[in-house]
Protein backbone atom coordinates (compact mmCIF):
# COMPACT_ATOMS: atom_id res chain seq x y z
CA UNK A 1 0.00 0.00 0.00
CA UNK A 2 1.74 3.47 -0.81
CA UNK A 3 1.22 6.10 1.36
CA UNK A 4 -0.50 8.69 -1.49
CA UNK A 5 -3.19 5.89 -2.30
CA UNK A 6 -4.40 3.02 -0.28
CA UNK A 7 -6.29 1.52 -2.65
CA UNK A 8 -4.78 0.69 -6.11
CA UNK A 9 -5.78 3.45 -8.66
CA UNK A 10 -7.21 2.15 -11.74
CA UNK A 11 -8.46 3.98 -15.18
CA UNK A 12 -10.99 5.29 -17.22
CA UNK A 13 -12.83 5.13 -20.19
CA UNK A 14 -10.93 6.45 -23.65
CA UNK A 15 -12.95 9.26 -24.65
CA UNK A 16 -13.81 9.36 -28.31
CA UNK A 17 -12.70 13.04 -30.67
CA UNK A 18 -16.08 13.92 -31.42
CA UNK A 19 -14.87 17.80 -32.06
CA UNK A 20 -13.56 17.16 -35.66
CA UNK A 21 -16.01 19.40 -37.14
CA UNK A 22 -13.90 22.44 -36.76
CA UNK A 23 -11.13 21.28 -39.18
CA UNK A 24 -12.93 21.59 -42.46
CA UNK A 25 -13.77 25.33 -41.37
CA UNK A 26 -10.59 26.19 -40.43
CA UNK A 27 -8.94 25.01 -43.91
CA UNK A 28 -12.09 27.07 -45.76
CA UNK A 29 -11.06 30.32 -44.03
CA UNK A 30 -7.11 30.31 -45.21
CA UNK A 31 -8.33 33.30 -47.44
CA UNK A 32 -10.25 35.20 -44.11
CA UNK A 33 -7.73 37.45 -44.08
CA UNK A 34 -7.60 39.00 -47.55
CA UNK A 35 -11.45 38.70 -47.86
CA UNK A 36 -13.47 39.89 -44.50
CA UNK A 37 -12.57 43.31 -42.95
CA UNK A 38 -14.07 44.87 -39.59
CA UNK A 39 -14.99 47.79 -38.16
CA UNK A 40 -12.28 49.16 -35.36
CA UNK A 41 -13.24 48.39 -32.16
CA UNK A 42 -15.36 50.82 -31.10
CA UNK A 43 -19.02 49.63 -28.67
CA UNK A 44 -21.94 50.65 -31.19
CA UNK A 45 -25.29 51.95 -29.12
CA UNK A 46 -26.57 48.68 -28.89
CA UNK A 47 -23.47 47.40 -27.43
CA UNK A 48 -22.45 47.65 -23.56
CA UNK A 49 -19.16 47.30 -22.58
CA UNK A 50 -18.07 43.83 -20.67
CA UNK A 51 -21.86 43.04 -20.35
CA UNK A 52 -23.37 39.87 -22.56
CA UNK A 53 -26.04 41.38 -25.36
CA UNK A 54 -27.05 37.71 -26.01
CA UNK A 55 -25.77 36.31 -29.60
CA UNK A 56 -27.88 34.90 -31.73
CA UNK A 57 -27.63 31.23 -32.81
CA UNK A 58 -29.68 27.94 -32.56
CA UNK A 59 -29.62 26.78 -29.23
CA UNK A 60 -28.22 23.51 -28.39
CA UNK A 61 -25.49 24.15 -31.44
CA UNK A 62 -21.86 24.96 -30.82
CA UNK A 63 -21.75 28.55 -32.44
CA UNK A 64 -18.59 29.26 -34.55
CA UNK A 65 -16.56 31.94 -33.56
CA UNK A 66 -14.14 33.63 -35.74
CA UNK A 67 -10.93 34.62 -34.11
CA UNK A 68 -9.54 37.60 -36.41
CA UNK A 69 -5.98 38.41 -36.23
CA UNK A 70 -5.14 40.47 -33.07
CA UNK A 71 -3.12 43.97 -33.42
CA UNK A 72 -0.65 45.12 -31.41
CA UNK A 73 2.71 43.61 -29.54
CA UNK A 74 2.84 39.82 -28.86
CA UNK A 75 -0.59 39.22 -31.06
CA UNK A 76 0.40 35.76 -32.31
CA UNK A 77 0.32 34.83 -29.26
CA UNK A 78 -2.69 36.55 -27.92
CA UNK A 79 -4.34 35.15 -30.79
CA UNK A 80 -2.98 31.45 -30.01
CA UNK A 81 -4.23 31.43 -27.13
CA UNK A 82 -7.72 32.97 -27.10
CA UNK A 83 -8.27 30.39 -30.58
CA UNK A 84 -7.05 27.37 -28.28
CA UNK A 85 -8.93 28.03 -24.91
CA UNK A 86 -12.37 28.87 -27.03
CA UNK A 87 -11.48 25.42 -28.52
CA UNK A 88 -10.77 23.47 -25.22
CA UNK A 89 -14.30 25.18 -23.30
CA UNK A 90 -15.78 22.49 -26.02
CA UNK A 91 -18.97 25.01 -26.45
CA UNK A 92 -17.79 26.61 -29.77
CA UNK A 93 -16.58 25.80 -32.52
CA UNK A 94 -13.04 28.25 -32.87
CA UNK A 95 -12.07 29.34 -36.31
CA UNK A 96 -8.75 30.65 -37.18
CA UNK A 97 -7.68 31.85 -40.35
CA UNK A 98 -3.38 31.37 -41.38
CA UNK A 99 -1.84 34.74 -41.28
CA UNK A 100 -3.62 38.10 -42.38
CA UNK A 101 -3.78 41.22 -40.87
CA UNK A 102 -5.85 42.89 -37.81
CA UNK A 103 -8.62 43.74 -39.46
CA UNK A 104 -10.04 47.59 -40.04
CA UNK A 105 -13.13 49.11 -41.87
CA UNK A 106 -16.46 48.00 -42.03
CA UNK A 107 -16.98 44.21 -41.39
CA UNK A 108 -18.41 41.72 -44.12
CA UNK A 109 -20.39 39.82 -41.87
CA UNK A 110 -21.94 37.36 -44.90
CA UNK A 111 -18.90 36.54 -45.55
CA UNK A 112 -18.08 35.49 -42.45
CA UNK A 113 -21.18 33.97 -42.03
CA UNK A 114 -20.41 31.47 -45.08
CA UNK A 115 -17.57 30.14 -43.69
CA UNK A 116 -19.40 29.05 -40.43
CA UNK A 117 -19.03 31.88 -38.16
CA UNK A 118 -21.64 33.38 -35.71
CA UNK A 119 -19.10 35.87 -34.21
CA UNK A 120 -16.21 37.22 -34.80
CA UNK A 121 -13.73 38.29 -31.63
CA UNK A 122 -11.71 41.25 -33.08
CA UNK A 123 -8.94 41.94 -30.27
CA UNK A 124 -5.60 44.75 -29.66
CA UNK A 125 -3.03 45.02 -27.29
CA UNK A 126 -3.06 48.62 -26.67
CA UNK A 127 0.06 51.04 -25.96
CA UNK A 128 -0.74 51.03 -22.36
CA UNK A 129 -0.86 47.02 -21.84
CA UNK A 130 -4.77 46.42 -22.01
CA UNK A 131 -6.25 43.60 -24.13
CA UNK A 132 -9.33 45.49 -26.11
CA UNK A 133 -12.00 42.68 -27.44
CA UNK A 134 -15.10 43.10 -29.43
CA UNK A 135 -17.38 40.69 -30.19
CA UNK A 136 -18.98 41.24 -33.28
CA UNK A 137 -22.71 38.95 -33.64
CA UNK A 138 -22.54 37.64 -37.24
CA UNK A 139 -26.38 37.52 -37.78
CA UNK A 140 -27.23 40.71 -36.07
CA UNK A 141 -24.67 42.11 -37.84
CA UNK A 142 -23.72 44.57 -34.81
CA UNK A 143 -20.97 44.60 -31.78
CA UNK A 144 -23.05 42.91 -29.03
CA UNK A 145 -20.15 43.11 -26.44
CA UNK A 146 -16.42 45.21 -25.81
CA UNK A 147 -14.36 44.80 -22.93
CA UNK A 148 -11.01 46.59 -21.54
CA UNK A 149 -8.99 43.84 -19.56
CA UNK A 150 -5.46 44.77 -18.32
CA UNK A 151 -2.30 42.27 -18.54
CA UNK A 152 0.72 42.08 -16.36
CA UNK A 153 3.53 44.11 -17.19
CA UNK A 154 5.52 40.84 -18.51
CA UNK A 155 4.81 39.95 -21.49
CA UNK A 156 4.29 35.72 -21.43
CA UNK A 157 5.17 35.23 -17.82
CA UNK A 158 2.87 32.77 -16.63
CA UNK A 159 0.79 35.93 -15.27
CA UNK A 160 0.33 37.42 -18.22
CA UNK A 161 -0.63 34.22 -20.05
CA UNK A 162 -3.17 34.06 -16.89
CA UNK A 163 -4.82 36.86 -17.83
CA UNK A 164 -5.15 36.46 -21.46
CA UNK A 165 -6.83 32.99 -20.56
CA UNK A 166 -9.19 35.24 -18.34
CA UNK A 167 -9.62 37.19 -21.68
CA UNK A 168 -11.07 33.95 -23.17
CA UNK A 169 -13.24 32.87 -20.13
CA UNK A 170 -15.27 35.97 -20.86
CA UNK A 171 -15.79 35.85 -24.40
CA UNK A 172 -16.94 32.46 -23.62
CA UNK A 173 -19.64 33.66 -21.42
CA UNK A 174 -20.17 36.49 -23.91
CA UNK A 175 -21.26 33.49 -26.85
CA UNK A 176 -22.67 30.78 -24.80
CA UNK A 177 -23.64 32.48 -21.54
CA UNK A 178 -21.76 30.44 -19.64
CA UNK A 179 -18.20 31.09 -18.77
CA UNK A 180 -15.02 29.09 -19.49
CA UNK A 181 -12.39 27.72 -17.16
CA UNK A 182 -9.18 28.49 -19.58
CA UNK A 183 -7.92 30.18 -16.07
CA UNK A 184 -7.36 27.16 -14.28
CA UNK A 185 -4.46 24.89 -13.70
CA UNK A 186 -4.10 21.80 -12.88
CA UNK A 187 -0.89 20.70 -9.73
CA UNK A 188 -0.82 17.13 -9.99
CA UNK A 189 2.47 14.46 -8.47
CA UNK A 190 5.61 13.03 -10.82
CA UNK A 191 6.37 9.80 -10.07
CA UNK A 192 10.43 8.65 -8.97
CA UNK A 193 10.92 11.26 -6.49
CA UNK A 194 9.10 14.38 -8.90
CA UNK A 195 7.25 15.82 -6.20
CA UNK A 196 4.60 18.51 -7.40
CA UNK A 197 4.35 20.20 -10.36
CA UNK A 198 1.64 22.75 -11.75
CA UNK A 199 -0.06 23.28 -15.01
CA UNK A 200 -1.95 25.93 -17.15
CA UNK A 201 -5.05 24.48 -18.28
CA UNK A 202 -3.56 24.68 -22.01
CA UNK A 203 -1.36 22.59 -21.27
CA UNK A 204 1.55 25.01 -21.37
CA UNK A 205 4.26 26.77 -18.64
CA UNK A 206 4.55 22.91 -16.69
CA UNK A 207 6.88 23.86 -13.74
CA UNK A 208 7.64 22.19 -10.03
CA UNK A 209 6.35 24.17 -7.39
CA UNK A 210 9.44 23.32 -5.15
CA UNK A 211 7.36 20.69 -3.43
CA UNK A 212 9.98 17.61 -3.74
CA UNK A 213 8.10 15.03 -1.42
CA UNK A 214 4.74 15.97 -1.93
CA UNK A 215 1.44 13.83 -3.46
CA UNK A 216 -2.10 14.10 -3.70
CA UNK A 217 -2.22 17.56 -3.72
CA UNK A 218 -5.82 19.67 -3.38
CA UNK A 219 -6.90 23.31 -3.79
CA UNK A 220 -7.87 25.35 -1.56
CA UNK A 221 -11.50 27.56 -2.78
CA UNK A 222 -9.27 30.22 -3.26
CA UNK A 223 -6.84 28.99 -5.88
CA UNK A 224 -3.92 30.34 -3.02
CA UNK A 225 -3.36 27.22 -0.78
CA UNK A 226 -2.98 23.34 -1.74
CA UNK A 227 -3.03 20.75 0.83
CA UNK A 228 -1.02 17.21 -0.12
CA UNK A 229 0.65 14.64 1.66
CA UNK A 230 4.16 15.20 2.46
CA UNK A 231 6.43 11.84 2.99
CA UNK A 232 8.66 12.71 5.26
CA UNK A 233 11.16 10.63 7.26
CA UNK A 234 8.58 10.67 10.25
CA UNK A 235 6.08 9.16 7.58
CA UNK A 236 3.77 10.52 5.42
CA UNK A 237 2.53 14.02 6.75
CA UNK A 238 -0.53 16.49 5.79
CA UNK A 239 0.82 19.94 4.90
CA UNK A 240 -0.51 23.17 3.40
CA UNK A 241 1.45 25.25 0.46
CA UNK A 242 1.11 28.93 0.13
CA UNK A 243 1.04 29.60 -3.47
CA UNK A 244 1.63 33.56 -3.21
CA UNK A 245 4.25 33.28 -0.83
CA UNK A 246 5.68 29.70 -1.29
CA UNK A 247 5.94 28.84 2.61
CA UNK A 248 4.77 25.71 3.71
CA UNK A 249 3.37 24.31 6.83
CA UNK A 250 2.25 21.30 8.29
CA UNK A 251 -1.45 20.63 9.55
CA UNK A 252 -1.57 17.39 10.78
CA UNK A 253 1.07 14.51 11.90
CA UNK A 254 -1.22 12.35 13.57
CA UNK A 255 -0.02 8.59 14.50
CA UNK A 256 0.37 6.03 10.89
CA UNK A 257 -0.34 7.25 7.45
CA UNK A 258 -1.51 10.97 6.90
CA UNK A 259 -3.05 10.85 3.45
CA UNK A 260 -5.75 12.21 0.71
CA UNK A 261 -6.74 15.72 1.67
CA UNK A 262 -9.19 17.62 0.44
CA UNK A 263 -11.20 21.49 1.33
CA UNK A 264 -14.40 22.03 2.42
CA UNK A 265 -16.51 24.32 -0.15
CA UNK A 266 -15.75 27.30 2.12
CA UNK A 267 -12.34 26.50 2.51
CA UNK A 268 -12.31 26.44 6.74
CA UNK A 269 -12.39 22.74 6.68
CA UNK A 270 -9.70 19.83 5.57
CA UNK A 271 -10.74 16.30 5.26
CA UNK A 272 -8.27 13.81 5.52
CA UNK A 273 -7.25 10.10 5.73
CA UNK A 274 -5.63 8.94 8.97
CA UNK A 275 -4.63 5.97 10.82
CA UNK A 276 -2.65 2.56 11.90
CA UNK A 277 -4.27 -0.27 11.72
CA UNK A 278 -7.18 1.21 10.21
CA UNK A 279 -7.85 4.70 8.48
CA UNK A 280 -10.64 7.41 9.46
CA UNK A 281 -11.65 10.54 7.73
CA UNK A 282 -10.55 13.25 10.26
CA UNK A 283 -11.37 16.77 9.93
CA UNK A 284 -9.80 20.17 10.52
CA UNK A 285 -9.60 24.18 10.28
CA UNK A 286 -6.15 23.97 8.66
CA UNK A 287 -5.47 27.74 9.69
CA UNK A 288 -6.21 27.93 13.19
CA UNK A 289 -3.79 24.87 14.24
CA UNK A 290 -6.99 23.23 16.34
CA UNK A 291 -6.61 19.49 16.41
CA UNK A 292 -8.35 17.42 13.79
CA UNK A 293 -11.56 15.57 14.93
CA UNK A 294 -12.95 12.33 13.43
CA UNK A 295 -15.50 11.72 11.01
CA UNK A 296 -16.02 8.39 10.83
CA UNK A 297 -15.05 5.27 13.09
CA UNK A 298 -13.20 2.69 10.95
CA UNK A 299 -12.96 0.07 13.29
CA UNK A 300 -10.22 -1.55 11.71
CA UNK A 301 -11.38 -0.90 7.82
CA UNK A 302 -9.92 1.79 5.31
CA UNK A 303 -11.75 4.80 5.22
CA UNK A 304 -9.86 7.06 2.99
CA UNK A 305 -10.18 9.72 -0.21
CA UNK A 306 -12.69 12.15 1.15
CA UNK A 307 -14.50 14.68 -1.14
CA UNK A 308 -16.91 17.35 -0.05
CA UNK A 309 -20.34 17.67 -1.40
CA UNK A 310 -20.35 21.36 -2.96
CA UNK A 311 -22.85 22.37 -0.56
CA UNK A 312 -20.43 21.44 2.69
CA UNK A 313 -22.62 19.10 3.71
CA UNK A 314 -22.09 15.76 2.81
CA UNK A 315 -18.34 13.81 2.43
CA UNK A 316 -18.25 11.03 -0.75
CA UNK A 317 -14.98 8.53 0.27
CA UNK A 318 -13.89 5.12 -0.23
CA UNK A 319 -14.07 2.18 2.32
CA UNK A 320 -13.43 -1.34 1.96
CA UNK A 321 -16.06 -2.28 4.99
CA UNK A 322 -17.77 -4.36 2.68
CA UNK A 323 -14.72 -6.66 2.45
CA UNK A 324 -13.63 -4.71 -1.23
CA UNK A 325 -13.46 -0.83 -1.74
CA UNK A 326 -16.83 1.07 -2.65
CA UNK A 327 -17.71 4.56 -2.37
CA UNK A 328 -19.79 5.73 0.23
CA UNK A 329 -21.57 9.35 1.50
CA UNK A 330 -21.57 10.72 5.05
CA UNK A 331 -23.00 13.36 6.41
CA UNK A 332 -19.86 16.12 7.35
CA UNK A 333 -20.69 15.51 10.76
CA UNK A 334 -20.24 11.50 10.56
CA UNK A 335 -23.86 10.38 10.89
CA UNK A 336 -25.55 8.52 7.82
CA UNK A 337 -23.46 6.55 6.15
CA UNK A 338 -24.78 4.83 3.34
CA UNK A 339 -23.48 3.25 0.36
CA UNK A 340 -23.27 5.21 -2.76
CA UNK A 341 -22.11 2.42 -5.49
CA UNK A 342 -23.23 -1.02 -6.23
CA UNK A 343 -22.52 -4.26 -7.73
CA UNK A 344 -24.54 -3.28 -10.72
CA UNK A 345 -21.41 -2.35 -13.16
CA UNK A 346 -17.93 -3.47 -13.31
CA UNK A 347 -16.70 -6.63 -12.47
CA UNK A 348 -14.36 -7.03 -9.75
CA UNK A 349 -16.14 -4.84 -7.15
CA UNK A 350 -13.57 -2.20 -6.67
CA UNK A 351 -14.90 0.99 -6.65
CA UNK A 352 -12.82 4.33 -5.44
CA UNK A 353 -11.15 7.83 -5.52
CA UNK A 354 -14.46 9.86 -5.61
CA UNK A 355 -14.84 13.56 -6.76
CA UNK A 356 -18.07 15.59 -6.00
CA UNK A 357 -19.02 17.04 -9.09
CA UNK A 358 -19.04 21.30 -8.50
CA UNK A 359 -23.09 21.11 -9.93
CA UNK A 360 -23.37 18.54 -7.01
CA UNK A 361 -25.40 16.10 -9.33
CA UNK A 362 -22.36 13.34 -9.79
CA UNK A 363 -19.52 12.09 -8.45
CA UNK A 364 -16.54 11.02 -10.68
CA UNK A 365 -14.95 7.70 -9.54
CA UNK A 366 -12.50 4.74 -10.81
CA UNK A 367 -14.06 1.29 -11.22
CA UNK A 368 -11.90 -1.91 -12.11
CA UNK A 369 -12.94 -3.63 -15.27
CA UNK A 370 -10.84 -6.58 -16.54
CA UNK A 371 -8.39 -5.92 -14.04
CA UNK A 372 -7.75 -2.22 -15.29
CA UNK A 373 -9.30 1.06 -13.64
CA UNK A 374 -11.80 2.81 -15.97
CA UNK A 375 -13.45 6.14 -15.12
CA UNK A 376 -16.70 6.64 -14.51
CA UNK A 377 -19.36 8.85 -12.95
CA UNK A 378 -22.48 8.13 -10.93
CA UNK A 379 -25.43 10.28 -10.57
CA UNK A 380 -25.79 11.17 -6.64
CA UNK A 381 -30.18 10.97 -7.05
CA UNK A 382 -30.84 7.53 -8.82
CA UNK A 383 -27.14 6.07 -8.64
CA UNK A 384 -27.54 6.01 -12.49
CA UNK A 385 -23.56 5.46 -13.91
CA UNK A 386 -22.06 6.47 -16.70
CA UNK A 387 -18.34 5.24 -18.49
CA UNK A 388 -16.25 7.53 -19.38
CA UNK A 389 -13.11 5.81 -20.29
CA UNK A 390 -11.86 2.46 -21.51
CA UNK A 391 -8.33 3.22 -23.66
CA UNK A 392 -5.28 2.43 -21.40
CA UNK A 393 -5.51 2.36 -17.80
CA UNK A 394 -7.27 6.08 -16.39
CA UNK A 395 -7.74 6.80 -12.79
CA UNK A 396 -8.05 10.17 -10.19
CA UNK A 397 -10.89 11.90 -11.64
CA UNK A 398 -10.87 15.38 -10.74
CA UNK A 399 -13.74 17.46 -12.20
CA UNK A 400 -13.01 21.19 -13.76
CA UNK A 401 -15.23 24.36 -12.07
CA UNK A 402 -17.28 23.85 -15.00
CA UNK A 403 -18.56 20.36 -13.99
CA UNK A 404 -18.46 19.69 -17.63
CA UNK A 405 -14.68 18.54 -18.17
CA UNK A 406 -12.89 16.45 -15.98
CA UNK A 407 -8.84 15.44 -15.72
CA UNK A 408 -7.68 12.17 -15.52
CA UNK A 409 -4.21 10.01 -15.41
CA UNK A 410 -3.95 7.47 -18.09
CA UNK A 411 -1.87 5.45 -20.08
CA UNK A 412 -3.29 5.58 -23.17
CA UNK A 413 0.14 7.35 -25.07
CA UNK A 414 2.17 5.04 -23.00
CA UNK A 415 3.43 5.90 -19.68
CA UNK A 416 1.27 7.83 -16.77
CA UNK A 417 0.14 11.19 -18.26
CA UNK A 418 -2.68 14.03 -17.62
CA UNK A 419 -5.64 13.86 -20.02
CA UNK A 420 -8.73 15.98 -19.95
CA UNK A 421 -12.01 14.53 -21.07
CA UNK A 422 -15.57 16.71 -21.72
CA UNK A 423 -17.78 14.54 -20.46
CA UNK A 424 -21.00 15.75 -22.84
CA UNK A 425 -18.99 15.08 -25.75
CA UNK A 426 -16.41 12.56 -24.81
CA UNK A 427 -13.81 14.46 -26.21
CA UNK A 428 -10.15 13.86 -24.81
CA UNK A 429 -6.88 16.31 -24.91
CA UNK A 430 -3.61 15.55 -23.53
CA UNK A 431 -2.41 18.31 -20.92
CA UNK A 432 1.19 16.68 -19.68
CA UNK A 433 3.81 15.30 -21.55
CA UNK A 434 5.99 14.82 -18.98
CA UNK A 435 7.01 11.45 -17.23
CA UNK A 436 5.15 10.09 -14.97
CA UNK A 437 2.39 12.60 -13.98
CA UNK A 438 -0.33 11.67 -12.14
CA UNK A 439 -3.13 12.59 -9.18
CA UNK A 440 -3.93 15.58 -11.29
CA UNK A 441 -6.22 18.34 -8.79
CA UNK A 442 -7.85 21.06 -11.42
CA UNK A 443 -8.18 24.37 -9.63
CA UNK A 444 -11.10 26.79 -8.87
CA UNK A 445 -11.13 29.67 -11.43
CA UNK A 446 -8.01 32.10 -10.79
CA UNK A 447 -9.15 35.31 -11.04
CA UNK A 448 -6.60 36.96 -8.65
CA UNK A 449 -3.83 34.14 -8.64
CA UNK A 450 -0.25 34.25 -9.12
Amino acid sequence: MTPSAPYPKRRRHSARAICAAGAGIRAAVFLAGSLLCSTQLTAQNDSTSGVRIGLTYTPGTRPGVFVAPVAGAWSDSVRAILGRDLDNGDRVTAILAQGGEPLSGALNYAAYAKLGANAVVQASVTPSGSLHVALHDVVAKNVSNVGDFPLPAQPLSAEWRLAVHGVADEVERWVTGTRGIAQSRVVFAREQGGGLWIVDSDGANARPMGVPTGLSPAWHPSGRYIAFCDMTNEGTKIALRDVVTGRTQRVSSRPGSNISPAFSPDGSTLAFSAGEDGMDIFAVNPFNGEPAHRVTISRGVQDALPSFSPDGRRIAFTSNRLGHPEVYIVDADGTNVELLTSTGFGDQLYRSNPDWSPDGRRVAFQSQINGVFQVMTINVRDHSVQALTSEGRNEDPSWAPDGRHIVFTSTRSGPKQLWVLDTETYRTRQLTRLGLARQGAWSPRLDNAK
